[in-house]
């Protein structure tokens, strides 16, 4: 099973650059937000269980999370792999993800993060909030302050990842079609040394 986590800054271009490789390499797209909402929706114990803790206006608790990532993967045993959206944000997250993956007899193979300079980020993120009706789009203050929590929450991840050689960065700065090359070069690399 071949699982990537996509990295990303806002206006990285992740969603994007998600939706091309699900298609391209035939993995379930596993989105933490979309698992949430669809467990409450059902009503199952576990989307009661996050209810709760929205209603209060508290953050869903990583067990529940992962329980619900947990039963996704349950739900789709003949799949090629998934790309994690919006998890892991915290080492704490990423060590219950690797154990949880350890326990299916699987792992994330690949963590790719999208580089993009912060000009061109707030550039992106101005721009699409013209369009976007996204008020978190529209005020560059609020624009930098979601690129620092981004770089301050993430880099303890990338850190975890790094440590088993699982972490690369590539350049998300060019045109849609060049950043999809350099990340399916990196993961057909993988891919290679997987079947040898």
């Amino acid at each position: 099973m071949f699982n990537l986590i996509l990295f990303g800054p806002p206006g990285s271009g992740k969603g994007t650059q998600s939706t091309k490789i699900i298609e391209k390499y035939g993995l379930l797209h596993l989105s933490t937000g979309d698992l949430l909402r669809f467990e409450m929706a059902a009503k199952t114990p576990l989307g009661q269980e996050a209810r709760k803790f929205i209603d209060q206006g508290a953050l869903v608790p990583d067990e529940v999370v992962i329980g619900m990532i947990s039963s996704k993967l349950d739900a789709n045993p003949d799949a090629r792999g998934f790309i994690f959206d919006g998890f892991p944000r915290t080492n704490a997250q990423a060590e219950a993800l690797d154990k949880l993956l350890a326990l299916k007899k699987t792992a994330i193979s690949i963590v790719l993060a999208l580089e993009v300079p912060e000009d061109e980020l707030i550039r992106r993120l101005l721009n699409r909030g013209l369009t976007s009706g996204r008020s978190d789009d529209a005020d560059e203050k609020i624009v930098k302050a979601r690129i620092v929590e981004y770089h301050s929450k993430t880099a303890p991840v990338a850190d975890h990842y790094a440590r088993f050689g699982k972490f690369r960065t590539v350049k998300g700065n060019g045109n849609e079609e060049e950043v999809f090359d350099l990340l399916c070069r990196e993961i057909d690399n993988l891919l290679v040394s997987e079947e040898v």
